[in-house]
Order: C-alpha cells, then structure tokens, then sequence
C-alpha cells in the first residue's frame, strides 16, 4: 500500500494530470447513470461520452442534454464543464487554500502544466485571480441573459438558463439545454454579443486578460498578449467576411435573412469554431467551402491557458512566421522586434505534428467504422480534437467503436498530444553531440 501511495505521488505532472482528469470523467459518468440523473435509460457509453464532452470542454452529445438529462444530471454536465475548463488544479489550490495546506513545488509543477505556464513565479497568485475573474465574469453575463430569458421563461427557468449557458460559453463547452443549440436566438442581438463575448474572452487566455488588465498601453504587453490580441482580431475579422459571402445566398442558413440578420448570423457562425460549439444554423447545411475553412478554424482553436482547444493560435502563427522567415532567408522568426527561440518553434511542429497524427488515426478508423461521407467524419473528428463540439450530425448515430474514438480524440484535444508525450515516452536528454549532415529536403 505504502508503495502504492509513494508511486501515486512521484507521478510526473502529465501522467497525473492524466490520472486526475480519467478519475474525475469516470465518476461524472458514473453520477449521470444515476435514476435522479436522467429521464430515460442511459447506457454507460452514453454517460462516458457525455461526461468526456464535459470535462473536455467540447460539447459534442450523443444524447440531447434538455431531454435525456434531469436538472440534477444537467448541474453534473455543467459542474464538469467548470472544472474542465477553468482547470482541476485551479480548484484544488483553493482546496488546499481552504484547508490552510501550504502548497509546494510539486503542486506548482502541476499547476504550470494544467494551465500551460513557462514559469513557476507567480503561479498562484495566477490562479486566485483565475478563478474570482471567471466568476465574476460568469456573474455578468448572467445578468444580462437574464434580461432576455427571465421575461420570456419565467424568472426561475430565465435564470437557469442564464447560468447553464453562461458556464458554457465562457469555458468555451458548446453544451446547450435546447435540442437547437441557440438557433432560435440566430437574429437576438443580446444572445449574440453576450455569448459571442463570452467565449471570445474566455477563448483569449487568462495570461492575456491579466495583462491587459496591469499594462494600459499596447507596447507593454507581452510578446504573447500581442500576438493573441492581433491575431484574433485578424482571424474574427476574415473568418465574418468569408462566411458572409460563402453563406449569402444560401437559403439553408443565412439566405432567407435580412441583411442586419445576416450580419449577425455570420458573425456568430464565424467565431464559434473557435472551439466555441455553438451554432445559430444548421451546420449540416453550409456551403462545402464554409465547412472547410471552419475546418482550419476549429483545428487552430483559440489561446493558450485558455478554456479553448485546438493547437492554438500562437503555435500556428509561430509556424507562419518561421516559414516566411525561411523564405526571406533569415535564421530567426521575428515579430514585434523579438526573436521567437529555436526550441519555442520545434515544439509548435512537434505538436502540430503530433495532433495532425491523431487526428489521421481518428479519421482513418471512423471512415472504416461508420456510414458516413468523408467530409462529415473529417468535421466531427476536427470538432472533436479542437474540442468545439460543432456536429454535421453524425456523432448522434455513432456506434460504440464511433464513439470511443471520439472519446480518445476529446481527449486528446483537451490535454494535448504532447502531455500524453511527455507522460509516456522515455525522456532520453540530449547529452551526446553527434556530427551533423545535411539531408536533401523539398
């Protein structure tokens, strides 16, 4: 036992991360199996894939979360979502705060490796303010869908909602009470810019939010903070006006709206791939081009020690430019008078690499395993690894192998391909220096 015990606590910080996030998925799926949890029997893949979907923040369902679900079952989904996306460890500090335990080396390891940190300074002042601006945040945005639901459903069903879909969006989870997802609301200009805001905050990065908060000026953010604000205003920006021609006409989405209607619709549908999962139309009925650059959109995803997925936007951009500085000829990639390391730009390829395999391996098993075309398996295996939770309709029929490859590939999206690397393949450092030869490339 003793042995047992001394194993569990020298887990690296990947593998226990790991460890941590399967323990908590297996006892969500074991609670919404309950009778108090759902309205109709629910198998216990059922409940696998759901909990999975919570905790990783992605939002796919396989059964309709309004109906097969109870209000107790629902606050399970939603609880789940909390922890996945503002982070286990962000609760456990509070946790040991509460119990007056002092928090050591170990524990910050942990912590920098849920929340994706570089350094161990600062870590739980980090976290504390995580946690109360998620909150407050959460909080706001209550209030405002309030303003909408309560008049309409009734105080106590209006404010449910509110809650429900505000923890949603802002830990970017996709999860709705509502077997249309927010489609009723495509044309509501209050739905639109509260949940839109939501995860487009919360998609952005923490580290982001405190550093705008402290530094005023835009020339005293950080490297990171400036690429993440250019970026995503960039890539918000393209993605409206290419959905908002692509889609123009269609009338299976935004055709048949006003021009102001249309305008809101696309720029919804826009954002959401952003590992958002929300939808105000009909996925399965956009234009092929549309489906496909939401396709770049959901595997980018948003920032990191955010509540997004996907390889993140740095880690693209951080691609982008060593290319053209390899086309200019330049040894260094530079952005905003800063050379961005060597070893920041082998990483960025190590997990664009590694996420571009596990999303081949998916789509290559699903395409075997289920009756479906190509494009759609291709959609749902992105939307699954970015963890967006977008659907063109096929995770509902999914048979059980479907299923658990979507449940790997969540996973996967959620922790990352390289925690799953670091936490099981043999770290052998670089102690021997070899001779180098060239190798003919391209």
């Amino acid at each position: 036992m003793t042995n047992m015990k001394n194993k569990f606590i020298n887990l690296s910080p990947p593998r226990f991360l790991i460890l941590v996030f399967l323990t908590l998925i297996i006892l969500g799926s074991l609670l919404l199996m309950l009778p108090i949890s759902t309205t109709e029997s629910i198998s216990f893949i059922d409940a696998l894939f759901t909990a999975t979907s919570a905790m990783t923040v992605t939002g796919l369902i396989v059964v309709d979360t309004g109906t097969a679900y109870s209000l107790f079952g629902q606050i399970v989904i939603m609880c789940l979502i909390q922890l996945g996306g503002l982070g286990i460890m962000t609760f456990a500090v509070l946790i040991y705060m509460a119990l007056g335990r002092k928090i050591g080396i170990k524990e910050r390891l942990l912590i920098k490796q849920a929340l994706n940190q570089t350094s161990l300074g600062g870590i739980i002042r980090l976290v504390k303010k995580l946690l109360v601006f998620s909150l407050t945040v959460e909080f706001i945005a209550v209030v405002f869908l309030c303003t909408k639901w309560c008049p309409e459903m009734g105080f106590t069903d209006g404010l449910y909602a509110s809650i429900f879909h505000s923890v949603s969006a802002f830990n970017n989870a996709g999860f709705s009470i509502w077997s249309d997802s927010l489609s009723g609301y495509v044309i509501d200009p209050v739905i639109n810019i509260v949940i839109t805001l939501l995860f487009i905050i919360g998609g952005v990065g923490f580290t982001v939010v405190f550093d705008l908060w402290k530094n005023k000026e835009f020339h005293q953010l950080s490297l990171h903070s400036k690429i993440m604000i250019v970026g995503t205003i960039a890539v918000n920006i393209f993605s409206f006006l290419i959905i908002f021609i692509l889609e123009y006409n269609n009338p299976g989405t935004i055709g048949d709206f006003s021009t102001a209607g249309k305008l809101q619709a696309a720029y919804f549908q826009a954002v959401t791939p952003r590992t958002a999962g929300f939808n105000t139309v009909d996925i399965g009925q956009m234009e092929d081009a549309s489906l496909f650059f939401m396709l770049i959109l959901m595997f980018i995803g948003g920032g990191s020690a955010s509540t997004a997925g996907g390889i993140k936007l740095t880690t693209a951009l951080a691609i982008v430019l060593a290319t053209i500085a390899f086309f200019k000829d330049r040894n260094h990639a530079v952005v905003y008078r800063r050379r961005l390391d060597y070893q920041l730009i082998i990483r960025a390829l190590a997990l664009t690499v590694g996420s571009v395999f596990v999303v081949s391996i998916a789509v290559f098993i699903l395409d075997l395993s289920q009756n479906a075309p190509f494009l759609t398996v291709l959609f749902e295996t992105i939307s699954a690894f970015g963890t967006v939770g977008l659907s063109m309709g096929l995770t509902g029929s999914l048979t059980i192998i479907g299923k658990i490859v979507i449940i790997f590939t969540m996973l996967a999206g959620k922790l990352g391909p390289l925690t799953f690397a670091f936490a099981f393949a043999k770290q052998t450092p670089d102690i021997i220096k070899y001779p180098s030869e060239d190798i003919l490339t391209g």
